[in-house]
């Protein structure tokens, strides 16, 4: 089997690995805080020292980073993975990143002879956990049909979105569109507040009609009970705004609605909530 080096073994990364093992791949890892990756070496992985000694041995890089200086240091440094990987080889960034790096990866992979996927995902924690991430693929066709088995390993709804970037852009869809219906659900329930509800009462009622999503189907029920754990970091969702307010400037497009999300959510780091998960948006409303 194609020997796997999974790069980045956070709060998502980890399950991700895991499931690749389970499917029988032989999987080396790295992450720079490396007790994050124990429990993946206890399961058989093989701890690494540096991306470019995981990559140097793989056929396929996995990688899942925080920020786009993360991922064009370790795809684009002088030991980055891109000198390591072999012609013919697959790297593979599942991080949110911008859509323009993306591209500035592929160009260098192909003069390489190295097939590069820019694959973000959605789906928190808990679709890394269960294997049902929805991702989101840039590149080329023939790279994304020899990447699908892995991709399958890890997620369950899995869309070519067309070259090197659209899978970058359109995670930047998908959290445009969350961005803008956090601060609704925060706004309904302060209102349910005001008016003397019962937030979990109304829950039960909106969340299964036309007002319902994941957003409030799976995180109002943690931010209700005062769990502002991370399945997905409110730095990391700043960080994803800003890239798409960045993009749509170079577009010459407006998105009133994402910036206004964006100030709050730093407000939240701000006040030291950076490393909560982004229901603590609702803290903001609720605590009013």
């Amino acid at each position: 089997m194609q020997k796997i080096a999974f790069i980045g073994t956070g709060v998502m990364g980890a399950s991700m690995a895991g499931h690749l093992l389970d499917k029988g791949y032989p999987v080396s890892v790295y992450n720079r805080t490396r007790s994050k990756a124990d429990g993946l070496v206890e399961a058989g992985a093989v701890w690494k020292d540096s991306p470019y000694e995981a990559a140097e041995e793989a056929d396929v890089v996995v990688t899942i980073l925080g920020y786009p200086s993360d991922v064009e240091s370790v795809y684009l440094g002088e030991r980055g993975i891109l000198s390591a990987l072999r012609p013919g080889g697959l790297a593979i960034d599942m991080t949110t990143s911008s859509p323009s790096l993306a591209r500035s990866i592929e160009e260098v992979a192909s003069r390489r002879g190295i097939g590069v996927l820019d694959a973000p995902v959605s789906g928190g924690d808990l679709g890394a956990r269960e294997a049902r991430l929805s991702i989101m693929v840039g590149g080329a066709r023939v790279d994304f049909e020899r990447a699908l088995p892995l991709l399958e390993a890890m997620g369950k709804n899995i869309v070519y979105q067309g070259e090197a970037g659209a899978g970058q852009h359109t995670k930047m869809c998908n959290q445009i569109a969350i961005a803008g219906g956090m601060v609704a659900i925060g706004e309904s329930l302060a209102y349910a507040q005001k008016a003397g509800l019962d937030a979990e009462t109304v829950l039960q009622s909106i969340a299964a009609g036309a007002a319902g999503s994941w957003s409030m189907s799976n995180l109002v029920p943690r931010a209700l009970k005062g769990d502002y754990a991370p399945g997905f970091y409110v730095k990391h969702f700043v960080k994803d705004m800003k890239i798409a307010l960045e993009s749509a400037e170079e577009m010459q497009l407006e998105l009133p609605g994402l910036a206004m999300a964006k100030r709050l959510y730093e407000q939240l780091v701000a006040s030291g909530s950076g490393d909560e998960g982004t229901q603590a948006l609702f803290r903001l409303f609720l605590e009013r």
